[in-house]
């Protein structure tokens, strides 16, 4: 899938309209491959999963070569929500459903690692990312409500998590100024921060323990054998492993791969700061908030006060002409007091789905690995997925085959028809969503 935003960026190199652009300090620029280098990692993508993985390989004593198609953290990780969801994609009854009690519960307590990764990277490497507790669901619908009050209760007696409670939709008001929703749920072990500056600060990292990082390097060819070569527009990596963490931008690098992941595209708009009574009003104790639409209306306070609304989705190849007028509505729509608000940015990205909406963690043959399909949730499981990756390659990959056991079929139709019929699929949710 092409990205309007490639040719739409500031001079650092970042898409322009973009707040976390415009509130981070970047890197200076790392140099384009130029030449044959041989190392005994490459990684392709210079997101959380592909920067956790450079950064732990390089950690274990690996030599490490990541290539970046354009600036680390371009991508889906410099551009979203920053939401942190405790746990899986799917919930852990679904899970408990789908794999069994005793799976679930491994990727229940592997999600509780995953959290922990990230706040102790933040811990670790000085990250400066405007870290904060807390995250709501909120039902957007009253035949919800006690799905979510049995969750909170199955999440205490079977697993033991005290960080959840159940809000009656009363409780919620006083947190959310939204009067739409009927009650919901507050994981205080979940939270929120800003992508951009934590993707920097993992770049950062990596490059410090010997990462040679290389930006403005796409990977145009991928070579199997007993070695990997990886060939760029001036260059080449010869590798022992490869590494694949392109997500919503694998561009036929791997067609097995690419089949199970579907890019979509998600836009964000931001405020101009809110007075603290304003802001107040809208969420009162700054945690974040996604609601329970099948397109997820998610939203949450910056540092400085700005209303960040991420709602609405597209299934094509460009971005809206206009995103902060495609944003609007849904903005308004929950807050209804905030019509007429000033936004001052607003921006898109491409993230990637799977048919199963859990992360897509495989092996192809001996010496390829690919992490990616984070659905909505790579913020907290895409750097752990880096970490299993580094873990399989070092000889240690009981916790990666976890994931790589999923079920993760292919999307229907094939390369062409697989968008038409996931748009078909997405407007008959987006449907049921307001009736």
């Amino acid at each position: 899938m092409l990205d309007h935003a490639a040719n739409n960026v500031t001079a650092q190199g970042y898409p322009a309209g973009s707040y976390y652009a415009a509130t981070a300090t970047p890197l200076a620029p790392f140099p384009a491959l130029a030449g044959d280098t041989v190392a005994d990692v490459a990684v392709v993508g210079g997101g959380y999963a592909g920067l956790s993985a450079a950064l732990h390989l390089a950690k274990r004593g690996y030599d490490v070569v990541l290539l970046e198609a354009e600036r680390v953290g371009w991508g889906a990780s410099g551009r979203n929500g920053g939401q942190m969801h405790s746990g899986q994609r799917r919930g852990q009854a679904t899970l408990e459903a789908s794999v069994g009690p005793d799976d679930a519960r491994k990727l229940w307590d592997l999600a509780l690692e995953a959290m922990a990764l990230v706040r102790g990277l933040i811990a670790e490497h000085d990250i400066d990312c405007d870290l904060r507790d807390g995250l709501i669901h909120a039902a957007h619908k009253a035949s919800y409500v006690d799905d979510y009050r049995a969750e909170v209760d199955h999440m205490r007696a079977r697993y033991g998590y005290e960080e959840i409670d159940f809000l009656s939709k009363e409780e919620l008001a006083e947190k959310v100024g939204c009067q739409h929703y009927f009650g919901g749920t507050l994981d205080r072990g979940g939270g929120h921060l800003h992508p951009l500056k934590f993707a920097l600060g993992l770049a950062r990292a990596a490059s410090d323990a010997g990462v040679r990082i290389h930006e403005g390097s796409p990977v145009t060819a991928l070579e199997q054998g007993g070695e990997v070569t990886l060939k760029t527009p001036a260059g080449s990596v010869r590798a022992k492993f490869a590494v694949v963490c392109g997500n919503g931008y694998l561009h036929g690098l791997l067609p097995q791969v690419e089949a199970r992941v579907l890019p979509i595209n998600n836009f964000i708009a931001a405020t101009t700061p809110l007075d603290e009574a304003t802001a107040d009003s809208v969420i009162r104790d700054r945690e974040a908030v996604a609601d329970s639409r099948f397109v997820v209306n998610y939203y949450r306070l910056s540092a400085d006060n700005r209303l960040l609304f991420g709602g609405g989705e597209n299934y094509s190849a460009r971005f809206p002409a206009d995103i902060a007028s495609f944003v609007r509505p849904h903005m308004e729509a929950t807050f209804p007091h905030l019509k007429g608000v000033a936004i001052d940015h607003a921006w898109g990205g491409t993230l990637a789905i799977t048919m199963q909406r859990m992360p897509y963690l495989t092996r192809i043959g001996s010496n390829i690995f690919a992490a990616c399909g984070f659905s909505g949730q790579g913020v907290v499981i895409a750097p752990f997925a880096g970490q299993l990756v580094a873990e399989a390659i070092d000889g240690q990959a009981a916790r990666f085959d976890i994931y790589s056991r999923l079920k993760t079929p292919a999307f229907p139709g094939g390369t062409w028809l697989r968008h038409p019929i996931m748009v078909l699929a997405m407007l008959w949710y987006a449907l049921r969503d307001r009736l």
